[in-house]
């Protein structure tokens, strides 16, 4: 595991307040030669596009489509929100904020909520209706998320607050200690009934009670090691993946692990760097680490079932199971299939010359893909 990968990432690790605009998604690798694409690679499973949308330019941030009942929402830098039929593609509404976004959308299928620039929240209806702004302590990168009648952020600053969904009103705020170096990143959260589960800078995977924001329980999937900050530096990624009680999580330059939802109880973990988050099903889970090895995991006890190492430096996505197979995009806007049965290759589309963002989505027998130019792609198996 490289732990400085060059002058260029290094440039977007730092005191979190203090950097605009760097990111380790979906940026051109730098630290080592990408593999190339073998030109005679012959797909053994087919895949078409569904259909195709433009929803504007990610800028410098890294935003990433939700679903919310039948619609698809998905967010733009230059303060576009866009609804999409989840089936078609087609545009129900763009609405035009007013200003620029910095954290994508988060919606339960009737609030949607994005972050504005200098951390001010917008919440619409699903008409397209503003319904109300909050404002938070500090900017905020990643997407707010909406359930249990709550909105929940984690600003740069790391507090999390939570604001009443239907007013906007500030219900609590947890304040966590931040390090002083952190990856300027867009690690999720993810709420439950009674809990939300938060990744953290520093490392730290945390459950906190929706009623006041009181933790439940607070877990170092990070291991910070090394004789430098830089090296130090192991901030949770992605957004925390729940399957049954089990919640799964892992960092960069950290760990890969699941634990109990309910209490934190560590399962199983194993050293792993990566700054996208896992996905998973109901057996195994899935994980891209920061060299681009794709790997899966048995969910109970961690067991490698398998490692594809064909993609190397090619800033992948998270992994996420679609039908038999694992899906994740790269820097270059190719979006790569691998067999769940042994992890080879089996198929491969570009749909986009720019990178591919954060999660991908999945939808029924679709996986929905967001680039940074904008382009909102549903891919399917024959």
């Amino acid at each position: 595991m490289q732990k400085v990968r060059t002058a260029a990432n290094i440039a977007c690790i730092g005191v979190a307040l203090a950097l605009s605009g760097c990111s380790l998604f979906a940026s051109k690798p730098t630290s080592s030669t990408p593999v190339p694409l073998a030109a005679d690679f012959k797909p053994t499973v087919k895949v078409h596009t569904v259909w195709t949308a433009s929803v504007g330019d990610a800028g410098v941030y890294a935003f990433a489509p939700v679903l919310g009942g039948t619609s698809i929402y998905a967010a733009s830098a230059d303060g576009g929100i866009s609804r999409l039929d989840a089936t078609t593609g087609a545009s129900v509404w763009k609405v035009k904020t007013g200003m620029k976004l910095t954290g994508g959308v988060g919606t339960d299928g009737t609030t949607v909520v994005v972050a504005g620039e200098k951390g001010t929240l917008l919440a619409y209806d699903v008409e397209g209706k503003l319904l109300w702004k909050a404002q938070a302590s500090s900017e905020i990168l990643s997407a707010p998320a909406v359930g249990q009648g709550l909105v929940i952020i984690r600003s740069q600053d790391n507090r999390i607050a939570a604001y009443d969904e239907q007013t906007g009103e500030r219900k609590w705020v947890a304040q966590r200690t931040n390090p002083s170096l952190t990856i300027r990143s867009s690690p999720g959260i993810l709420i439950v009934p009674q809990a939300a589960f938060i990744s953290l800078p520093g490392g730290r995977l945390s459950a906190l009670n929706l009623a006041n924001g009181g933790p439940w329980w607070e877990m170092a999937i990070g291991d910070p090691r090394g004789t430098t900050e830089l090296e130090r530096v192991s901030d949770a990624s992605g957004t925390p993946l729940l399957i049954g009680h089990d919640i799964c999580s892992v960092a960069y330059q950290g760990r890969v692990g699941c634990f109990d939802a309910g209490t934190g109880a560590q399962h199983w973990v194993k050293k792993f760097s990566s700054a996208v988050g896992v996905g998973g099903d109901g057996a195994d889970i899935y994980a891209a680490d920061e060299n681009g090895d794709v790997s899966a995991f048995t969910r109970d006890n961690g067991t490698v079932l398998w490692k594809n190492s064909d993609l190397k430096y090619r800033s992948l996505s998270t992994p996420v199971p679609l039908g038999p197979t694992v899906v994740a995009g790269d820097y270059e806007g190719y979006v790569h299939f691998f067999s769940r049965e042994n992890g080879a290759l089996v198929s491969r589309i570009r749909i986009d010359k720019t990178p591919v963002l954060l999660n991908p989505l999945v939808v029924g027998s679709n996986v929905i893909f967001q680039t940074k130019s904008g382009v909102l792609t549903a891919l399917a198996l024959d």
